[in-house]
């Protein structure tokens, strides 16, 4: 719950809570007042404080957080940052007069950390009224990794984000004590008004007529607040200036572009040192930097965004998983090939559902009031393998029949949610559809979930990713079709079938597709934000759409179920997933380049040429340096390339025929035979070994 970034969390029951929250919700808006509860009002002789050790405080007059902080240890009380009174968080300037449960928070805990994180905020915003007077307050609230703030104002360079640090560090050296006041609504409203801080009205008047509006103010500066904040500015130990960005006001592209400015706080300098290693390794590992700086892909103004070109090395990449994934699903796994248009009539989306329930989201070839045939680019392939499956009558002892197809897909995403390859508008994908008979549904869907475990634990990202049960929003019936029996039933099997196999998940309301619940494998890229990378959905409905049927062992007609699922997921959204796992060192079988061969001089280069020759014969991926450089040189060009294995060739190579090998994973590796060598690399590419790295850059130097 936020006001003017400040984050409140609610809990308790009426009966057992100190406080009583009031809240109002008012287009997006959260405000918080807090007030004495009746219970607190009444008085008794002796109050009870129970400690978080289970140790007791009475008291028989009402106290503050910080007079009973104080009252346990001056120690306590110089470090509390907030406090949890029955399990809510709350201000230190909270009175408490009735008996109650009571943990002093201070930075080393999560909400305490929020709450100099929250005092951070202020305090740069009360810099940037000092180094920019005329800049406009919004909001600024603590969040996960640090805190921030929204101004109207020009664009902040790296030097305004150095000169608004000096000015935090000056504001935190003086000490000021953070005041909280309230004001009735009219006279928050006036009060802000005559600061001509017009986004602050806004905020004002968007709540109720008799709201209490709540303010801190720490020295000359004030602030619309519901807290909880610090005693004092002296309270904020380590802080950093991330960064700068343009954010709408309230998160609408219609209204005002403001200016953000990221920051974050720590309790320690080592832990805030840590963070912006942290920091470091993110930009490094950043798959939109890295992935173009690797010449993996690259984007063009000219041809649209989230249509990414994928470069030559990018490319050998997609097409090795992609082969991979084809030869396993067919060879290993059932799966029969098809190859369907890349577009439709506006018909197949209106029986599919699609035209009325996604239509926003695709790509429409047309006008349905001008054009005889209105054609759209697919979003997904579901409905052409099912006529593929309609175009020959099936028994019951043909099913399941297990249709792939790397599918090419069109999704209009609006502009904003474009990034790298994780959210484009043109993607491919290792698409399936099951049609299967009902009796065969649990064990096919758990069929799904093996191989697609396979393929992670085979990427080596097993690890990295959570399980969600998307299920239907039972409030929002509007977005759905079938019955809510179907719903719940289908539901029902897809959780027991995770608990039987043991495989952990959470459940997410309104996440299904509108014809059925998924289980969706996310992870996360290196900034936190988590995406879908494999889905695997059971369909009970679309079959009646399509009139889809097999014909069953009395000779009737049976409706199949349908599984929509996909073994790897979008190539592209994997390829960016990968980039930042590996921060660009793939494992050999995945590189576009998995040796480079190095001629000492050019005396050598056919012998280079022969082991090149010798390695592509064999199926690895080889080049040679035959530049006019030092064989130092080389070496570290080719170290910074993340290249898996660079064989050196020179005199005595040529004579014995011999290769020397350095790698990525354990540096000199001495000298081999040709021969021993090949053997060695086809079997790591063979069995898509993952080597681990032995040694550091700096030993590889």
């Amino acid at each position: 719950m936020y006001v003017g970034g400040a984050q409140i969390k609610q809990g308790g029951t009426a009966s057992n809570r100190p406080l009583r929250i009031q809240k109002w919700k008012r287009r997006g808006l959260f405000f918080a007042n807090i007030s004495l509860s009746k219970d607190m009002k009444k008085g008794r002789e002796k109050m009870k404080v129970t400690l978080k050790d289970g140790s007791c405080k009475e008291y028989s007059e009402a106290k503050s957080v910080i007079e009973i902080a104080a009252d346990i240890s001056e120690g306590l009380a110089r470090v509390a940052a907030a406090a949890e009174v029955n399990g809510e968080v709350v201000d230190l300037r909270t009175v408490i007069d009735t008996d109650c449960e009571l943990n002093i928070l201070t930075a080393n805990d999560e909400e305490g950390l929020r709450t100099v994180r929250h005092t951070a905020s202020h305090v740069l915003a009360e810099a940037v009224k000092r180094v920019f007077p005329e800049a406009k307050l919004a909001i600024g609230p603590s969040i996960d990794t640090g805190f921030y703030y929204d101004f109207e104002h020009e664009p902040f360079s790296r030097e305004d984000l150095d000169k608004l640090e000096a000015e935090m560090k000056k504001i935190i050296k003086e000490g000021a004590k953070l005041e909280k006041f309230t004001l009735p609504r009219e006279e928050a409203i006036k009060f802000m008004e005559e600061k001509n801080e017009p986004y602050k009205v806004e905020l004002i008047q968007d709540l109720p007529e008799d709201a209490e509006i709540s303010f801190y103010k720490q020295g000359e500066f004030t602030d619309l607040c519901a807290g909880p904040h610090l005693m004092s500015t002296k309270g904020i130990k380590a802080f950093k200036l991330i960064s700068s960005s343009m954010a709408y006001w309230r998160g609408d592209s219609n209204r005002a572009q403001l200016q953000r400015i990221y920051g974050t706080a720590f309790n320690k300098k080592e832990d805030l040192a840590a963070y912006l290693e942290h920091l470091e390794d993110i930009k490094r590992r950043d798959h939109n930097k890295l992935g173009r700086e690797m010449e993996l892909f690259t984007t063009v103004d000219v041809i649209g965004q989230g249509l990414p070109l994928l470069m030559p090395k990018g490319a050998k990449m997609v097409q090795t998983m992609q082969r991979w994934i084809e030869d396993l699903e067919d060879n290993e796994w059932g799966y029969v090939r098809t190859k369907t248009p890349l577009m439709a009539k506006s018909d197949l989306y209106k029986i599919s559902g699609h035209w009325g329930h996604y239509q926003s989201g695709m790509f429409v070839l047309g006008d349905e009031e001008v054009d005889k045939e209105v054609f759209a680019l697919r979003p997904m392939t579901c409905p052409f393998q099912y006529y593929v499956y309609k175009a020959t009558q099936h028994s019951y002892r043909d099913l399941p029949l297990r249709y792939g197809e790397t599918s090419t897909l069109f999704r209009n995403e609006d502009s904003g949610e474009m990034h790298g390859l994780t959210r484009v508008r043109q993607f491919t994908i290792s698409e399936g559809h099951l049609i299967v008979r009902p009796d065969q549904m649990v064990e096919e869907f758990k069929s799904c979930l093996a191989l697609a475990k396979h393929c992670l634990t085979t990427l080596g990202v097993e690890e990295d990713v959570t399980y969600h049960l998307s299920k239907w929003d039972p409030d929002n019936k509007e977005k759905y079709i079938g019955e809510p029996e179907v719903w719940e039933e289908t539901q029902q099997h897809m959780r027991d079938i995770m608990n039987e196999l043991q495989i952990p998940f959470v459940e997410d309301v309104g996440e299904a597709a509108f014809y059925g619940p998924k289980i969706d494998i996310n992870a996360k890229n290196v900034y936190g934000k988590e995406d879908t990378m494999i889905t695997i959905q059971w369909d009970a409905l679309l079959a009646e759409q399509f009139d889809m049927y097999y014909i069953d062992q009395n000779g009737e007609k049976k409706r199949p179920y349908i599984i929509h699922r996909t073994s790897m997921g979008c190539y592209e959204r994997t390829l960016a997933w990968l980039i930042e796992k590996y921060a660009g060192k793939f494992p050999t079988w995945l590189c576009p380049e998995q040796v480079r061969v190095l001629p000492i001089s050019e005396k050598y280069a056919d012998y280079a040429a022969k082991v090149e020759a010798e390695l592509k014969k064999n199926g690895v991926l080889a080049t040679i340096d035959n530049r006019s450089e030092k064989i130092g040189y080389k070496i570290r060009e080719t170290r910074l390339a993340k290249v898996p294995y660079m064989l050196v060739v020179g005199q005595k190579e040529e004579e014995e025929g011999l290769v020397s090998v350095r790698s990525r994973f354990a540096g000199d590796e001495g000298q081999k035979t040709l021969a021993e060598f090949i053997d060695q690399i086809c079997k790591e590419i063979r069995t898509k070994e993952i080597r681990k790295e032995e040694v550091t850059e700096e030993q590889q130097k």
